[in-house]
């Protein structure tokens, strides 16, 4: 089982900046799609990101487009979230997920999970 390791969250106000770490303990990380997803609570998990394993292909969640980034440095088995122009709506538990796939949007195409970081942007 791959183990996910989230870091970088905290609190921000409203159009302030965040950037989430996620390390992966598979020495194989450059197979795998990686995915960032978040939930706030009584809401369900939504999609945020997701990178392929080549770098070159990423999606994004309608809210996040323009404002947030992915991206990952397979050197160092590590997937980052840039989150600019942060709104209170951004405000939740974030989570980083590894896929087989080759691009996953879904939250049921990951296979494993990290624990969380959250995420709490003032107004």
């Amino acid at each position: 089982q791959v183990q996910l390791v989230e870091s970088g969250g905290g609190v921000v106000q409203a159009g302030g900046s965040l950037r989430l770490s996620c390390a992966a303990s598979t020495p194989v990380f450059s197979w795998y799609t990686m995915g960032w997803f978040r939930q706030a609570p009584g809401n369900e998990r939504e999609f945020v990101a997701a990178i392929s394993r080549s770098v070159s292909n990423t999606r994004y969640g309608d809210s996040v487009k323009g404002r947030f980034t992915i991206s990952r440095d397979n050197a160092k088995n590590t997937v980052y979230l840039q989150m600019n122009s942060l709104k209170p709506e951004d405000t939740g538990v974030y989570y980083c997920a590894l896929s087989g796939a080759t691009m996953a949007t879904g939250p049921r195409e990951y296979n494993s999970w990290g624990q969380g970081t959250q995420v709490t942007v003032s107004s």
